[in-house]
């Protein structure tokens, strides 16, 4: 595959967060400079007791991946070339979406030194920033997802827009706008 034009590659990045009343989501898809194109919010899901027991340690990825991120992915109008998140449990929307889905770890998660000795390493952990990662199952994303990068290295900064949306979803909750499910 060619690289992608920066004019024509839409970033999507979608946060999770996981609080007292649930998982929530939020999802930006910005164009290559980071102008917001497109803002989702979800609501919140509380898993029961038996949900939790029946899900076990699969239930996490479960709820980031397929029903906050899967569901924000498909109910935005605008497409991303691109899906960056910054929770693991939500790496598993690869599975889901045709897209690649990359997580920006945190510089100091055990996982990235196994996942980097995978081979899942798209940008090593550098200047306070983490690693950029891909999912075990998609291997060949790295190089693609690379030259993505590389497209809109200087436009973007990828880790910035997560704090954006943690800001619209306070502002969001204040307003009333997400509602428990």
């Amino acid at each position: 595959m060619a690289s992608t034009a920066p004019s024509t590659l839409n970033l999507g990045f979608l946060r999770i967060v996981h609080d007292p009343t649930g998982y929530a989501g939020g999802y930006l898809v910005t164009n290559p400079w980071g102008r917001p194109l497109e803002f989702r919010l979800s609501t919140a899901v509380q898993p029961n007791r038996v949900q939790q027991i029946l899900y076990g340690g699969t239930l996490e990825p479960y709820i980031c991946a397929d029903l906050i991120g899967k569901t924000l992915v498909e109910k935005t109008s605008v497409a991303a070339g691109l899906i960056l998140t910054d929770c693991a449990s939500a790496l598993d929307l690869r599975l889901r979406v045709e897209s690649p889905v990359v997580w920006l770890a945190p510089a100091e998660d055990p996982a990235v030194v196994t996942m980097s000795a995978a081979g899942l390493c798209v940008s090593p952990a550098r200047n306070g920033r983490g690693a950029v990662l891909c999912h075990p199952r998609f291997a060949a994303d790295v190089t693609m997802v690379r030259e993505m990068l590389d497209s809109v290295d200087g436009m973007v900064d990828p880790a910035e827009p997560f704090a954006r949306i943690r800001e619209a979803m306070g502002e969001a909750r204040k307003m009333g706008v997400t509602k428990a499910a």
